[in-house]
């Protein structure tokens, strides 16, 4: 089950934002016991670079990654760490 969420987060942003960059990492096996793993959701690390982010906010890109990730916030994810960047931010 593992594998298959991190392809879907993966085409669902691939999709949304064809990004130069895209690295997703299922952290769920570091949060075991913990009271929001208890109910089968992921804990997920995404590192996205997307032209789609310049000249957005921080708050805005994450905004932009939840809309994308539509239901799977809500049925699949528990915790999302994201590090979102435009290539200009270099």
């Amino acid at each position: 089950m593992s594998a298959e969420r991190v392809a879907e987060i993966e085409r669902l942003l691939q999709d949304a934002f064809a990004p130069v960059a895209l690295l997703v990492k299922d952290q769920s096996h570091l949060h075991a016991g913990h009271e929001g793993a208890k109910d089968g959701r992921g804990h997920f690390d995404v590192t996205i670079v997307s032209d789609r982010f310049d000249g957005q906010s921080r708050l805005s890109r994450h905004r932009m990654i939840y809309a994308a990730l539509g239901s799977l916030m809500a049925s699949d994810i528990h915790a999302l760490r994201i590090n979102a960047t435009a290539p200009s931010d270099s």
